[in-house]
């Protein structure tokens, strides 16, 4: 087993407090002349990642990752959460792998807070890089202990033993010892291993496979159970009374019409007003009677968002001298802004939140990307200690960024309370689109110029969507980023891939334009501003694929590229796009992504991953849009908010790039990015047509230049 063991990097010991970020500049020189500039005036709340949480330490100790029973059987722990991701399947490879087991042998408990080493939360692309290590590690950890415990119980020295199914294999005779018992539960109650040596990539039999969804039957036959199904004895089921807009304040509510019906209670906490029912139908008839009043303050209207962004975003910091000489010197150069809208993150799931009091002990059911995170939230709302509360998160539909706070399970607490019996809360879709939160609007400055063909100078404003993904990958010689921050009119928080989206739009976008100034291939003039040889390898590997240089089969046709490195992975979109030349009608053809993420753990769930995240971005980039005027939501139901279709989906290859030599990144989010400017560069190669708003194309329908 020697010769498959190799010491691989420790990516993570503790995790990123990751604060919330005060206004910060950064300056970096690399020679005369040549300097780049970095100003962020504070993160969203949801690129901070929550400040003010408590960071906590890594747990060391092996027993909290990893328990072997008497009988053999491997529990697995993690704070981490399944929503669709497939990281169930990909942290039990990762443990299977080291202990020589199939993924049947193991079980991962997920999320739960009084069984789970406490997470920050599943978001930013972070479980891979963070947590595969450390089980990982816990794993091999575990591996060495059984097998000098093997030599211990056989006498034996140093020599090397077999692993084989739970059991390790005596080198002479043949018998076998099974890991129940050679593990004895004192055996863990120690540090992991921080040297242990784990299997490297190019030896993975369980890792790097596509090993197929833990527990997919279950979703598959409608077995599982997410939060909206489960029921507790003597459970009923909740309501909450909700503003008609933003900002609305109320006056008064008569809940009395509400109380006489049959089995209702009705709950007033203040502002809070709820009511609940034997069934979810007598819940909402009950909601419906009380008769409230409510003082609306002025809101932003819709059609003045992006001056709205600009005004509240206050005073800026001068450009610096070199980045203004540099664009105002040159002969070639490109000045725009983009709008990009606020959108709905639409998840199968909606919120929903199963709350049971025993005495003073809370438990918690809820749809969450962080149920330590909804833990606190329930701290602070019951003011009683956390370790009185235990939050449950069943493997849930999906989050996209969505689901970091926890009203479902908050409100159904608060009435759980005061009805002393446990309650359900389920949000309706149109609940889910006006009350949850958005991704966040931005309004986008772009100025750039070219000496040649290598970009000079590059200014960059981001007003209110966010700074994630603002620094540029181009090696230009005067550089000078800044994001804004601004008062949002609509709630606003996470959203896959967070700001990258609208900023790599914009980079992208603004690329191509000059690449078009120059008189050169869109491609080339990219490779040849690039330096970073992971995102020049994607590009030429989905370039390659789609066969860029292949002829169009009408002059309507178009082809489109661009690329990105985030949050640990490197992406490059490729697309063709044909425009009606009567109707002007767009449809998206082909669509090829080129990934690398470091070593792969699952490509069939890699592919999913990519491919889920070019669809998602498909609708971001054409027609998802929220439409709002003074607080209200005008399309909040699936009727009219559009959302890709089958008839929108082009055409798709993914092409994996395997780099075993590399550490494994996250890929939940990056691949999201380059599929609009992708397209809008397509539609620009087809019709002489460029766009600069996001969605493009809400209409279907392209303008005529």
């Amino acid at each position: 087993m020697k010769d498959t063991l190799n010491n691989q990097p420790d990516t993570m010991k503790k995790p990123d407090p990751e604060k919330g970020i005060s206004r910060r500049k950064f300056f970096k020189y690399m020679g005369t002349g040549i300097a780049t500039y970095f100003v962020w005036t504070d993160y969203l709340a949801s690129e901070a990642l929550f400040p003010g949480e408590n960071a906590q330490a890594v747990p060391d100790q092996l027993s909290s990752w990893i328990h072997v029973s008497e009988t053999g059987a491997i529990t697995v722990y993690t704070g981490k959460v399944e929503v669709g991701q497939n990281i169930r399947t990909s942290l039990t490879q990762v443990v299977a792998e080291e202990l020589f087991v199939p993924v049947s042998a193991i079980t991962l408990v997920m999320g739960d807070t009084q069984l789970t080493p406490y997470d920050r939360g599943t978001y930013g692309s972070l479980t891979t890089p963070q947590m595969a290590p450390i089980l990982r590690k816990a794993a091999a950890s575990l591996r060495e202990i059984l097998l000098q415990e093997a030599r211990k119980e056989w006498n034996l020295g140093e020599v090397e033993l077999t692993l084989e199914k739970g059991t390790v294999q005596h080198p002479g005779n043949g018998k076998k010892l099974g890991y129940g018992s050679l593990a004895k539960a004192k055996h863990l109650l120690q540090p992991m291993d921080e040297n242990v040596k784990t299997i490297h990539p190019d030896k993975w039999k369980v890792s790097g496979t596509s090993v197929g969804k833990i527990n997919g039957e279950d979703f598959i036959t409608g077995k599982h159970r997410y939060v909206s199904d489960r029921v507790l004895p003597d459970m009923v089921y909740g309501k909450v009374l909700r503003a008609p807009v933003y900002g609305a304040k109320l006056l008064r509510a008569d809940t009395t019409r509400a109380a006489e019906l049959p089995g209702v209670q009705v709950v007033k906490e203040g502002d809070f007003i709820g009511v609940t029912a034997a069934n979810s139908r007598t819940a909402a008839m009950a909601l419906a009677m009380i008769e409230a009043e409510w003082e609306k303050s002025p809101q932003v209207p819709g059609n003045q968002l992006f001056e709205h962004l600009e005004e509240s975003a206050g005073n800026t910091d001068p450009v610096p001298a070199a980045v203004t000489d540099a664009f105002s010197n040159a002969t070639t150069k490109v000045a725009h802004d983009f709008k990009v809208s606020y959108i709905a993150h639409v998840p199968l799931e909606p919120r929903a939140g199963l709350a049971r009091w025993t005495g003073d002990q809370l438990e918690v059911w809820t749809g969450t990307q962080r149920p330590f995170g909804v833990q606190e939230e329930l701290e602070h709302a019951f003011s009683i200690p956390k370790e009185k509360i235990r939050v449950y998160m069943p493997d849930t539909g999906s989050g996209y960024g969505g689901k970091h706070t926890g009203e479902a399970g908050i409100e159904a607490a608060k009435l759980a309370k005061a009805t002393g019996r446990p309650v359900k809360v389920n949000w309706t879709r149109e609940e889910e689109f006006k009350w949850a939160y958005f991704r966040p609007a931005g309004l986008i400055r772009v100025k750039a110029a070219l000496t040649g063909n290598r970009i000079s100078s590059w200014e960059f404003h981001n007003f209110n969507s966010g700074g994630a993904g603002i620094s540029s990958p181009y090696s230009g010689q005067n550089n000078y980023q800044e994001y804004h921050r601004s008062d949002s009119p609509l709630r606003q928080g996470s959203y896959r891939a967070l700001a990258s989206t609208a900023n790599i739009f914009a980079i992208e976008s603004i690329v191509n334009d000059l690449a078009g100034m120059a008189r050169t291939d869109p491609m080339q003039f990219r490779l040849d501003n690039l330096e970073d040889e992971r995102l020049k390898a994607v590009i030429k590997a989905a370039g390659k694929s789609f066969g860029w240089n292949r002829k169009k089969v009408s002059a309507n046709h178009g082809f489109g590229m661009a690329c990105a490195a985030v949050k640990g992975g490197f992406v490059a979109t490729f697309a063709e796009v044909a425009v009606d030349p009567d109707s002007r009608e767009l449809k998206v053809l082909g669509a090829v992504t080129a990934f690398e993420c470091g070593a792969i753990l699952n490509p069939r769930h890699l592919e999913s991953q990519i491919t889920g995240c070019v669809l998602q971005g498909l609708g971001g980039a054409l027609f998802e849009a929220v439409e709002f005027n003074e607080g209200n939501v005008s399309n909040a139901f699936l009727s009219s908010y559009r959302v890709p279709r089958f008839k929108d989906v082009p055409e798709m290859k993914v092409v994996l790039v395997n780099r075993k030599d590399l550490p494994s990144s996250g890929a939940g989010e990056a691949p999201i990015t380059c599929i609009a400017p992708a397209i809008r560069n397509a539609i620009d190669d087809a019709v002489g047509v460029k766009l600069y708003d996001l969605p493009m194309l809400p209409s279907g329908v392209v303008p005529r230049s």
